[in-house]
């Protein structure tokens, strides 16, 4: 199902919902989506170059994360 579609399905069953609750719930989400979009700016190439820089440096000098300890760090947040 492409997303046309699943947007108007959603708008359809959004439509019969009687939950003042749920309403609520359907609103903050979608200002904080909407917000959460807004914030985001494209990065420059100059930008961009400079982070793969910084990440190649990172790479030859040893300053990596390997991914298992990563993730047995992230398990420990919750």
């Amino acid at each position: 199902m492409d997303l046309d579609t699943r947007k108007v399905i959603f708008i359809r069953d959004f439509l019969k919902l009687e939950s003042e609750k749920a309403i609520s719930q359907f609103e903050k989400l979608l200002k904080k989506e909407t917000k959460a979009d807004s914030e985001l700016k494209p990065m420059s190439i100059a930008d961009f170059q400079k982070r793969i820089d910084n990440s190649m440096d990172d790479s030859a000098n040893g300053r990596l994360t390997e991914s298992d300890k990563l993730i047995s760090e992230i398990e420990k947040w919750s």
